[in-house]
């Protein structure tokens, strides 16, 4: 995502202001639970690379934006629109184009002039990436999953990355768009487009209770324990477990489901993030979730939802 100043007029005028953006990226990160997996705050413009869960990006941005404009403009007597009409949306495959579009978010800094070192450019994310700034704003590991297990290992390694790539110019390549949305090959377009524009999304007469009977069954984890309010990995990752499912095959919104359990949504969102994210590493667990669909839909009515 970039957004950039209105009539190229700077965003950031002092230090303060660049913490006050991070300051309000943090809490709608908490409140809608999203992954940020780098950003890079310019003078001008500003760089986000998100992936949203249950909120759309339009919404995120749309507070964030606003809520950072409105302080500006009190704060140095301005009116009227600080950035420059829409934001740019861009949809990513994260496997082709990820390391390569945050190596090149992290050195917009040194492309600008502004210093030599990503490091030293206090107002992106790479210092996180170094281990230099904590605070749970940068969710790190998909990208250090790139290069190892080992959190250590990989950090060195995403070094040497951002490194080797420090004289690269303008990169036109990760800017080639397709239908003026999508950054990846043509078969993740496709992909992208069948299933937005043209596949019917089906989902079946399931209650959350025979979804929950379902889980304990397959995945051993006892319906006492998920429904438990004493805090606890497996009764929690039950529930994400339930929400995944009861999203994807009953049709529910997040926000019931955790009413249901009588949970924070965030929370659910964020665990239902966890369970998407070990179905793409955890071979075995993808096939436990696979019985659990079969077992779940099995001779249940389904419907089509526009």
């Amino acid at each position: 995502m970039i957004a950039r100043g209105n009539g190229g007029r700077k965003v950031f005028r002092e230090d303060k202001d660049y913490q006050l953006y991070l300051k309000f990226l943090k809490e709608y990160k908490d409140r809608f639970g999203f992954y940020l997996y780098g950003y890079a705050l310019m003078p001008t413009h500003v760089h986000l690379l998100i992936e949203t869960g249950e909120t759309a990006l339009s919404k995120v941005m749309q507070n964030l934006q606003f809520r950072y404009t409105r302080n500006f403009n009190l704060k140095y007597r301005k009116w009227g629109h600080l950035f420059q009409g829409r934001y740019k949306a861009i949809l990513c495959e994260k496997d082709s184009y990820f390391l390569e579009l945050s190596t090149y978010l992290h050195l917009n800094p040194v492309r600008a002039g502004l210093v030599k070192d990503p490091l030293r450019y206090p107002w992106s994310s790479y210092p996180s990436y170094m281990g230099k700034e904590e605070g749970g704003l940068v969710d790190r590991d998909f990208l250090f999953s790139q290069f190892s297990a080992k959190s250590g290992v990989a950090r060195r390694e995403y070094e040497r990355f951002v490194k080797s790539r420090l004289g690269q110019g303008y990169r036109g390549d990760l800017y080639k768009l397709k239908d003026q949305r999508f950054l990846g090959p043509d078969e993740f377009v496709a992909d992208i487009r069948h299933r937005v524009k043209e596949e019917p999304s089906l989902v079946y007469d399931l209650s959350v209770g025979e979804i929950v009977l379902v889980v304990e069954s397959k995945l051993g984890v006892a319906r006492d324990i998920i429904y438990s309010f004493r805090r606890s990995r497996e009764g929690a990752w039950g529930r994400a477990v339930v929400a995944f499912l009861g999203r994807k095959w009953g049709g529910y919104q997040l926000k019931f489901i955790a009413e249901h359990f009588k949970r924070d949504p965030v929370v659910v969102s964020k665990g239902v993030r966890g369970v998407e994210k070990k179905l793409v590493e955890d071979r075995n667990f993808a096939q436990s979730v696979a019985v659990m669909e079969k077992a779940l839909i099995r001779n249940k009515k389904s419907k089509i939802v526009n």
